[in-house]
């Protein structure tokens, strides 16, 4: 460590140095006050100021014009700095925005930490040889953010009485949407709704005062839809857990992301816990999985990691490295069973539809046959999804039968339960699964019979499946899973996941559990 520490040390005093030299050839007098990291200062470039803003716009364009006060910083002085703006401005290839905003800049001069101009004794501005230096005048910025809130200096007090309003806002909603005498939905045709919130609904180019961003928070709650009025019956997911929901605030409040342990250490704890207790309903002793946007990705990632566990060349080298393969669900089950045949790239002819009976439960005498069938054609069968709770009838497949064919034929079963899961948790109802434990993965929606705020879904694996998510969907990459870190790093699970950013939907399941 201390090696490494000084080779750091040695290679920033060069990068120093190199930016200083660079600097100096370049006309600022080599006081450059950004930090280099923030530049990619080149050995050799020429000394137009013109490279100097290029560089500085690469880095620091997301907002226009942090670039000129970054170019202030590095002349030294406003009056270098303005003719550097000017020169910058006549060399061209900057946007006409950024032009225009060069040339109305006001560019102030450097200060000590008490605000007050830094002078040499022949009356130039210089850095201070002690305490912060260079101070930038942000005001040009102010409207960046609001002054009465958080983060603005000033802003705790402005903060607490906007989202006090806000609170006060929620608290009528739910008790409106527990009224039976009110309304679900006050419902407007689209080019109706467009015109009644006309006043408010285009994003305008100066920004609005926190007064109307209150009345904009009251308009959204008139014309949205009250899912947790006793009468809503629309969706699979209804009513509304006012503990769930508060898991929801703070969670936003937290606002993180999933991938790994260093930067959501409670929240990927509380999924490992909740996601075992998940797989105990179910009947296993450990085993795998993560929480996914939504019960159609869970399916997906079932449908991937079959086809991986069968044939792992097709990670690398597509499907050109697998024969045709073919897909098996019953015709009252999801959509996204269709749907994940066709993002894999095997298409949806690939799935087999099975009829069900009267009560629209799969027959698995029929499903025998289609495998055979599509043996018959050269396809290659290896995947077979049963419904626990199909979506329009809340049929629950026979999962046991099922499990018996998919062992004869060498098939991963796949049970998406992803609004019956929640029958797990009833001594009363869960014989309406039995046989899930014989699964080789499960789809489970907490947002549906468990009431959980939406979005809430989880892809779950047995003991024998632990790695697979990880072997599928792993990239290792090294700026984000180091396997050199300071903690268990099979904690950083983000790797196993389809996706990069994972937003935190454990917190409210977890917290509306324990209540």
């Amino acid at each position: 460590a201390a090696k490494a520490a000084a080779a750091a040390a040695a290679s920033n005093q060069q990068q120093q140095l190199r930016s200083n030299q660079w600097a100096k050839s370049a006309g600022l007098r080599g006081r450059l006050s950004l930090d280099p990291g923030l530049l990619d200062f080149r050995p050799g470039t020429d000394g137009r100021v013109l490279d100097t803003v290029r560089l500085l716009r690469g880095r620091l364009a997301a907002r226009h014009g942090d670039f000129l006060l970054a170019a202030a910083a590095a002349a030294g002085s406003a009056k270098e700095a303005e003719a550097m703006i000017k020169e910058a401005t006549a060399l061209e290839e900057l946007p006409a925005e950024t032009t225009a905003v060069a040339a109305s800049a006001e560019v102030s001069a450097p200060t000590s930490g008490s605000g007050k101009k830094i002078v040499d004794g022949d009356g130039e501005e210089k850095r201070a040889e002690k305490g912060p230096g260079f101070e930038p005048d942000w005001s040009r910025f102010e409207g960046a953010f609001s002054k009465e809130m958080l983060p603005a200096e000033q802003g705790y007090e402005g903060t607490v009485s906007f989202i006090t309003e806000v609170v006060d806002l929620l608290l009528e909603y739910l008790h409106r949407i527990n009224d039976r005498s009110n309304k679900v939905l006050d419902f407007h045709h689209p080019h109706q709704l467009r015109e009644a919130l006309s006043h408010c609904l285009e994003i305008p180019v100066e920004p609005r005062d926190l007064e109307q961003i209150l009345s904009d928070c009251k308009e959204t709650l008139k014309y949205a839809v009250k899912t947790g009025h006793p009468r809503f019956f629309n969706q699979l997911s209804s009513g509304l857990d006012v503990i769930a929901m508060a898991g929801e605030w703070l969670t936003a409040a937290t606002n993180t992301n999933m991938f790994t342990y260093e930067i959501a250490p409670v929240f990927v704890l509380m999924e490992e816990v909740t996601l075992q207790k998940m797989r105990e309903h179910i009947g296993w002793e450990s085993g795998d999985g993560i929480l996914a946007p939504g019960g159609s990705i869970s399916n997906l990632y079932a449908a991937m990691v079959a086809r991986y566990n069968r044939f792992p060349e097709v990670k690398m080298r597509g499907m050109r490295a697998v024969p045709e393969l073919a897909m098996f669900t019953s015709k009252d089950a999801h959509y996204s069973v269709k749907k994940s045949a066709a993002i894999l790239g095997m298409g949806m002819d690939s799935v087999y539809l099975v009829d069900t009976d009267n009560r629209g439960k799969m027959l698995p005498e029929h499903l025998e046959q289609l495998i055979g069938l599509a043996r018959s054609r050269g396809q290659e069968p290896f995947f077979v999804s049963a419904t626990g709770g199909t979506t329009v009838l809340g049929a629950f497949d026979p999962l046991d039968a099922i499990a018996d064919v998919c062992e004869r034929h060498g098939l991963w079963f796949h049970v998406d339960t992803a609004w019956g899961g929640g029958v797990l948790l009833s001594q009363r109802h869960r014989h309406l699964l039995a046989g899930v434990q014989r699964a080789d993965s499960v789809t489970w929606n907490p947002h549906k019979l468990m009431g959980v705020t939406l979005q809430c879904s989880v892809i779950l694996l047995p003991e024998r499946h632990i790695g697979l998510l990880q072997g599928c969907n792993g990239m290792q990459a090294d700026y984000l899973f180091q396997q050199d870190k300071q903690y268990d790093v099979s904690y950083d699970t983000g790797d196993k996941s389809i996706q990069c950013g994972r937003r935190n939907d454990i917190f409210k399941l977890w917290l509306s559990w324990r209540a």
